[in-house]
């Protein structure tokens, strides 16, 4: 189909949002990368750069294909000029149903009539940020996975006044990027989400209940079950405190206690140890 999708605004610059923009650009889109402040944007840059970088250095692409993303990537803290330019939008900000919801509505008044937005929320109601950002119709979800760049799934969560167009544009939006991309109902955690999370939290439990070491736990999990992570590496990687949100979010929707946050993961938010982002969560990390 003819997507008519120019430049895509990511919005974030985090580990989430910064790949996306990379992915976004490697694709041929014109993308811009805003942020709040400057040095998140820059960090954000840093980390595509350096992903770049290690892509050189493995033979995966050469240094035109790299220049050529990076000349792609505009970066700014001006939501409201880049906002204006945007035909497609990707939010990836921090998993918080208010904070979504606000930027959706302020987006709204930014942006031409047509722009679609997509969230990257883990499990979030599609249908509620839908009707917070005026656009309903043009709201979607697009739950990308960590680290954007290397993993190929898009979950697509369509909301009960999404429109069949918008879900068309963002599959193949998703397919040009060279996603696999697949919809679901509007549900708490999605597919993936729904499934992932009690499994995490029973290596949580595990460890709460001295079972085993984390890295035992891990370790059981990777030779046993052919994972390439254990169940506490990811929720490292992810960052303990987004695991929590989530955690308690699909707690207090679903109320089955297989989603019920394990004592572990509040005692390490409630002690700022975030995982590899703070250097610090089940295990110790040296942060770059």
């Amino acid at each position: 189909m003819d997507m008519n999708i120019k430049r895509i605004l990511v919005v974030g610059a985090g580990a989430m949002g910064h790949g996306i923009a990379s992915v976004a650009a490697r694709s041929g889109f014109d993308v811009s990368m805003v942020d709040v402040k400057d040095e998140f944007v820059q960090r954000g840059m840093e980390g595509i750069k350096r992903f770049l970088g290690e892509s050189l250095k493995r033979g995966k692409m050469t240094q035109e294909e790299a220049d050529s993303i990076l000349s792609r990537i505009r970066t700014s803290t001006n939501m409201k000029a880049e906002a204006a330019e945007a035909d497609f939008i990707i939010e990836a900000v921090f998993e918080n149903r208010e904070i979504k919801s606000n930027l959706f509505s302020q987006l709204n008044k930014m942006c031409k009539g047509e722009t679609i937005f997509a969230s990257n929320t883990s499990q979030l109601s599609i249908t509620e940020l839908g009707e917070a950002s005026g656009r309903p119709e043009l709201l979607i979800g697009m739950h990308w996975f960590n680290p954007p760049p290397l993993m190929r799934l898009i979950e697509i969560p369509v909301g009960e006044k999404t429109a069949n167009k918008t879900v068309e544009t963002t599959i193949a939006v998703s397919r040009k990027m060279g996603k696999q991309p697949f919809t679901c109902k509007d549900s708490p955690g999605f597919i993936v989400n729904r499934i992932l999370n009690p499994w995490y939290n029973e290596g949580m439990n595990l460890l709460d209940e001295g079972v085993a070491t984390a890295e035992e736990i891990d370790t059981a999990i990777k030779v046993g079950g052919g994972f390439r992570m254990g169940p506490l590496e990811l929720r490292d990687l992810v960052g303990l405190d987004t695991a929590l949100h989530v955690t308690e979010d699909l707690y207090l929707r679903l109320r089955n206690d297989k989603f019920k946050p394990p004592a572990c993961l509040k005692n390490l938010v409630s002690s700022g140890k975030f995982g590899r982002k703070t250097g610090e969560g089940f295990y110790k990390y040296g942060i770059k």
